[in-house]
């Protein structure tokens, strides 16, 4: 059996020396390497971004939104949008196990798992799409898929369904990182509040900021805000256009009496919403783009062109503990956990 690299290169076709995500096309053969996990693939999660600019590429038409994945991992062996670059996530059964890995995983052949790794670094073979959610952007397929040795991934666990594993987990970096960002007292702005990860993070805020801080949800969604207002997820509720800057900077000083956050995410599926995200935000404070559709040359050359001096972070879909903060988010709020069960799973 051939001996692969920890972190897939060897799967790598072009151009060679890159990993696989910013690789352009890899391999999806499916027979594995000495330290690879094969998957039999049951749901793909296609991340908001990339399946929004898919639907509208495809003018909402089922069979052109297959047609269009499809054609991605012919060209690339990978599930990467050529537009947003991202991905997605995936859930499937653990088929086969390199023995270099032997002692190094805790799987096991028949175990389902969640990768915690983008679908676009992710050699995938679909065979047969047969079901697309277009409301929660999952797709069944028939097909097969690679975890590398340093690939993350969680078992599912067994007292909460599937598919609403799957969606919490595709945006599970977002909660965890705004546990981690967010101090008792912060006023926090979250930008895309209503949206799948708006409403973890919200709630992760709210939990972290505490009674002295203050939590502002910012949508353009008017029933999406009212999920959120009887979820009691935020302190302040603001329908607004993202992509409107000085409208939505002159907002968020209202109800912070001209002072302005201390921590804003972005969370929105769509662009050209990074200035409202720096404007909303105070002098050294933090701003954490976790939308694929940031971006970050319109982020650095704007704050510099309002003379905004806000520390900017990347959005990484892993940090420690991810999978189970996020979980543990739909065992606390059974408000939270009801409206997951009936938008998403």
């Amino acid at each position: 059996m051939k001996k692969g690299c920890p972190y897939g290169t060897h799967r790598v076709l072009e151009p060679k020396g890159v990993l696989p995500q910013p690789a352009f096309k890899i391999s999806n053969d499916m027979e594995i390497y000495d330290n690879e996990i094969l998957i039999d693939v049951q749901t793909l999660n296609i991340d908001s971004a990339s399946f929004t600019q898919i639907s509208d590429e495809a003018k909402g038409d089922v069979e052109g939104i297959k047609k269009i994945m499809k054609g991605i991992v012919d060209e690339r062996g990978k599930h990467q949008n050529p537009v947003t670059g991202s991905g997605g996530m995936l859930i499937g059964t653990v088929e086969k196990i390199g023995p270099a890995l032997e002692g190094k995983t805790d799987l096991k052949v028949g175990d389902k798992i969640a990768t915690l790794v983008s679908l676009s670094l992710t050699p995938l073979r679909i065979d047969e799409i047969t079901d697309i959610r277009p409301e929660i952007d999952q797709v069944d397929i028939k097909g097969k898929a690679i975890l590398f040795e340093s690939g993350l991934y969680a078992k599912i666990p067994e007292d909460l369904p599937e598919n609403l594993v799957l969606s919490v987990l595709d945006v599970a970096g977002a909660p965890a990182q705004t546990a981690k960002m967010v101090s008792p007292g912060d006023t926090v702005v979250i930008i895309g509040g209503t949206g799948k990860a708006g409403m973890l993070c919200l709630y992760e805020a709210k939990k972290r900021a505490g009674v002295t801080g203050k939590v502002i949800c910012l949508d353009y969604s008017e029933e999406g805000l009212k999920r959120a207002k009887a979820a009691d997820l935020a302190d302040e509720y603001i329908q607004a256009d993202a992509t409107d800057a000085v409208s939505v900077m002159n907002k968020i000083a209202d109800v912070t009496d001209g002072k302005m956050a201390d921590v804003t995410i972005n969370i929105v599926n769509i662009p050209n919403t990074e200035m409202a995200s720096i404007l909303v935000t105070k002098d050294e404070g933090l701003v954490y783009f976790f939308s694929m559709a940031t971006s970050f040359t319109k982020a650095a050359l704007g704050a510099e062109g309002v003379g905004k001096d806000v520390e900017m972070v990347v959005g990484n879909g892993y940090t420690k503990g991810h999978a189970e903060i996020s979980l543990q988010i739909m065992r606390e709020s059974k408000a939270l956990r009801d409206i997951f069960e009936k938008l998403y799973a």
